[in-house]
């Protein structure tokens, strides 16, 4: 360089540093006329005594007193007042300027007072008075500590209760329109929160971890370490391996692309209510996963794992599969990717972590399948038009032939009720009886009843599962795992007075052998034999019984005379008859969902899928018509209204028998065998107590009727 170019560079030099002490200058003498420099002393001369006060318009209050040894251990202990408080221009005030963290802070932690400027609190601050928090909000006024020191707000064990100072104040949140209101709260009984507030872990996240220090910012800000693009990278700082699943899984990958339908960690475990994997979240599990796959959601719960874990307390859950189970968590991947736990490869594995046994038909089953659609699953499909059909058809005959008798009844008490009531009576005081039920008869109808009841109330709540009542009368049961051991315990009572029958009709014809031969010739006669399977002491339908519907359509529709019945109408035939189909196909379909394992060896796993709709759809159609057709046929019809007693009592009245069944009367009157019929046994002594189990049934089942009906009105009203 030239002589005149260092002459020049020396000459700017003396400027500069001229220009710099003048500044200075300058600066000290504002500050000396602006403002007096006060001691502590000074200060705390007013500010430690309470009986010092002010005049605030008009009134006397205190100043505000702090304990001069907490200042004196702070990190400010060195500092005077008007270091913060700067701008006091009188010993004597009014006001006091606020502490200004900036003037030191500036220039030490640069970085923090640049991002406090720019975050929520500090433009919330920007925009005019405000509550968001200031710097001593966080770290406290006089008795600021480092932050490493336990005693601090901004300790990481007690950031929690620091900000839930804000954060729990429903004024503030209501106010500011803070979108998590309840966060404090809710971080409180997460896992998050009770490993660091309540056993002290200091490696769980507390606050600043997710939403930072003093850059908070809100979580539409892309910037955000809330934001929804940012959480999986938020969480991976603690979670790493997860994240490095998450990233790979369908969901990660979507995320990847930028699709805003990609789940992220809050998604499923919320931001403040985290859990993992215990039985409430397992309970929700799938009504997260359902916000995003709602059609598989809806054939789920018609499963038996999404019906009980609708149902299910707390601590059934971890009886049935949530969606996690079976697709996985963190790594769900297309079911075309042979790392998916539900490939070709896997399926079998997986679904071998409940069921030990499964093989490869039984992963034939198809969770999500949809009665409804005959393109993918036929089979499943002519099941439920099948069913569909048969329920239609079976209470739109019944209900025409139950609201023609109702008709018909109202009409005859209407024109001549002294005769009606008169007729009752003597038929409930006639004091002649006939036996019409054995007494092995009558205990076989009180299994039926229970374990009948016992089916209804422990199945029909899974069907109607999103029902109010449903979820009542499971708790009130116990839960899932109860009642499923009651339901087969009643199937298990079903199973058993169906095999007493068989084996009852067993002995009865073997011993009943020698009526079928003829007396001259002493073989078997096929008269005979057709008179045994047909005749009017047979439950098995004959041509008679057509004639007697036609008879009593005719009737009803006042074109002929009330018909008179043997000792069995064609309606108590169906009822019989109905309860051999409905043990076979309700009872086969409940073994196949009972053992589905078993039955997957021998039958295509698609055949549950089958067996659910048949067993379902089937169990309504027997509980609909028992407490509708049946309880009027028997028990509602003004003849017999409150009840029919005779297969309590196993008796029929002289009376009712000349009234109802005259056929059977005469045909007893003409064979010599009345006598032989008439009651023997000891009725009167269990009277009560069987009119009192009876009345229950019966209220009982009108009670779940009832509950049915609504269920299935609120659903065909959605």
């Amino acid at each position: 360089m030239s002589l005149n170019g260092q002459r020049e560079v020396l000459k700017g030099y003396v400027s500069f540093q001229f220009a710099l002490a003048w500044t200075c200058f300058i600066l000290s003498a504002a500050s000396l006329i602006g403002a007096e420099t006060f001691a502590n002393q000074d200060c705390l001369d007013c500010h430690t005594d309470p009986t010092t006060s002010r005049v605030v318009a008009g009134k006397s209050e205190s100043l505000p007193i702090f304990p001069t040894n907490l200042f004196a251990a702070s990190v400010h202990a060195k500092l005077n007042c008007v270091d913060c408080h700067n701008g006091v221009k009188e010993l004597v005030h009014d006001t006091l300027p606020p502490a200004q963290c900036s003037t030191c802070h500036d220039a030490s932690h640069e970085k923090a007072v640049q991002d406090y400027a720019a975050s929520i609190h500090g433009v919330s601050h920007k925009l005019g008075e405000s509550a968001a928090a200031s710097c001593a909000d966080c770290h406290g006024s006089h008795a600021i500590v480092r932050v490493k020191d336990p005693s601090s707000p901004a300790f990481k064990l007690n950031l929690p209760r620091t900000c839930a100072k804000c954060h729990s104040n429903a004024k503030i949140m209501q106010d500011y329109r803070v979108n998590a209101p309840d966060a404090a709260a809710q971080y409180k009984d997460s896992i998050h929160g009770r490993a660091l507030m309540e056993l002290g872990l200091i490696v769980a996240p507390s606050c600043n971890d997710c939403h930072g220090v003093h850059d908070i910012k809100r979580s539409v800000d892309s910037k955000s370490p809330v934001n929804r693009n940012n959480v999986a990278a938020t969480c991976g700082r603690c979670h790493v391996k997860v994240e490095e699943i998450y990233d790979k899984s369908v969901h990660g990958q979507l995320l990847a692309k930028g699709d805003s339908r990609a789940p992220v960690c809050t998604d499923c475990h919320t931001a403040h209510q985290i859990a993992v994997r215990n039985n409430h979240f397992k309970q929700t599990s799938d009504e997260r996963c359902g916000k995003c796959h709602q059609d598989r959601l809806t054939h789920y719960r018609e499963t038996y794992h999404g019906k009980a874990m609708a149902l299910g307390r707390v601590n059934d859950a971890p009886e049935v599969a949530a969606c996690y189970d079976c697709h996985g968590a963190h790594n769900v991947l297309p079911v075309t990717n042979s790392a998916s736990l539900l490939s070709k490869q896997n399926i079998v594995s997986t679904c071998r972590k409940c069921h030990s046994e499964a093989n490869a038909s039984f992963v034939g089953y198809a969770p999500h399948a949809d009665p409804q659609d005959g393109q993918h699953y036929p089979g499943l499909h002519r099941a439920f038009v099948f069913m569909t059909a048969l329920l239609a058809g079976v209470f739109a005959v019944f209900g025409a032939h139950t609201l023609l008798w109702l008709t018909r009844s109202t009409r005859l008490l209407w024109h001549d009720s002294k005769t009606f009531r008169e007729n009752k009576t003597t038929a409930q005081t006639d004091g002649e009886t006939f036996t019409r039920f054995a007494p092995f008869e009558r205990f076989l109808h009180f299994l039926v009843v229970t374990s009948f009841l016992l089916l209804v109330i422990t199945g029909m709540p899974l069907k109607f599962y999103d029902s109010h009542w449903a979820k009542v009368m499971f708790d009130v049961i116990g839960g899932v795992q109860v009642a499923r051991a009651l339901h087969h315990f009643g199937a298990l009572v079903t199973f058993l007075y169906f095999s007493l029958h068989l084996i009852s009709l067993t002995k009865r014809s073997w011993r009943g052998r020698e009526r079928l031969r003829d007396p001259q010739t002493g073989r078997i006669s096929v008269a005979r034999a057709w008179n045994v399977l047909f005749g009017p002491d047979s439950m098995i339908p004959n041509l008679q019984d057509a004639r007697d519907v036609m008879a009593h359509v005719k009737y009803f529709l006042h074109k002929g005379p009330r018909p008179q019945f043997d000792r069995w109408t064609y309606w108590e035939k169906f009822d019989y008859f109905a309860v051999f189909w409905g043990v076979a196909i309700i009872g086969f379909s409940g073994l196949v969902l009972w053992f589905p394992q078993l039955f997957s060896r021998l039958l295509p796993g698609w055949f549950i899928n089958i067996a659910q709709v048949v067993h379902s759809d089937e169990a309504l159609l027997a509980a609909g018509f028992i407490f509708t057709v049946h309880f009027f046929n028997t028990h509602f019809r003004f003849e017999r209204f409150p009840m029919d007693t005779a297969i309590f009592s196993g008796r029929i009245s002289k009376s009712e028998m000349l009234h109802e069944r005259k056929r059977w009367y005469d045909r007893l009157a003409t064979e010599g065998r009345l006598e032989q019929t008439a009651a023997r046994d000891e009725w009167p002594r269990w009277r009560a107590l069987a009119r009192t189990f009876g009345f229950s049934a019966v209220g009982i089942g009108l009670v779940l009727l009832a509950f049915i009906i609504a269920a299935m009105v609120t659903r065909l009203l959605q």
